[in-house]
């Protein structure tokens, strides 16, 4: 278990932690997008400058995560935060791809029916969320046979605490979608159809291919 519990006044507030990619693909991500100078600067603002000092190699704080997206959106408007947030997913998908699976998968995957290879990669993604949710909680929703995936996070890190008018976990769907564009089909779209940032209560990411 990666999350742990802080007394925040009667009860207890879950404080989750995720991979150290959120942090690490976000500054490279933000980096092509403003220059690193100005990435650091930004991460400076953030409060995270100790992990451009230092670059995390475990889990970090889902709060360090919350706040980067937040200081984009701030600091760049929200339409460029989701961008460079998209960036960074795609980035993270490609490190999962040559550092966290497994050579075989990657052989095998691609070479089954996508509904195989799908089923396999979403047990795979489910085994592992513990590693991308924080204190959130991931599900997988049922559709009908032929509709599209859809997987859930109750909480996301990027929209947490958040309101806006449209969806903001690109760093998620982007992930999701670089996965399934190499493991599973090539024709791989993925769209956030609802978010917590907007009222709903989970973030819910759809899955489709040709």
């Amino acid at each position: 278990m990666t999350s742990h519990s802080l007394q925040a006044g009667a009860g207890l507030a879950v404080i989750g932690r995720i991979g150290p990619n959120a942090i690490l693909q976000g500054l490279v991500a933000l980096s092509d997008a403003v220059g690193e100078p100005a990435a650091r600067a930004l991460m400076a603002h953030a409060g995270l400058q100790a992990h451009v000092d230092h670059p995390p190699t475990t889990m970090v704080d889902e709060r360090d995560v919350q706040a980067l997206h937040r200081t984009l959106r701030r600091e760049l408007g929200v339409a460029r935060a989701r961008a460079i947030g998209r960036h960074a997913g795609l980035l993270t998908g490609d490190y999962l791809l040559a550092h966290r699976i497994p050579a075989a998968a990657r052989a095998v995957l691609p070479r089954l029916p996508a509904a195989w290879a799908s089923r396999a990669l979403m047990l795979a993604i489910r085994q592992h969320a513990w590693t991308f949710c924080g204190s959130g909680a991931f599900a997988v929703r049922p559709t009908a046979r032929g509709e599209p995936l859809r997987v859930s996070i109750s909480s996301t890190a990027t929209a947490r605490a958040t309101q806006a008018d449209e969806p903001l976990c690109d760093y998620f769907a982007a992930t999701f979608e670089r996965l399934f564009q190499v493991l599973v089909h090539p024709a791989t779209e993925v769209q956030e159809i609802a978010c917590t940032a907007m009222g709903d209560p989970a973030c819910i990411f759809e899955i489709r291919w040709a």
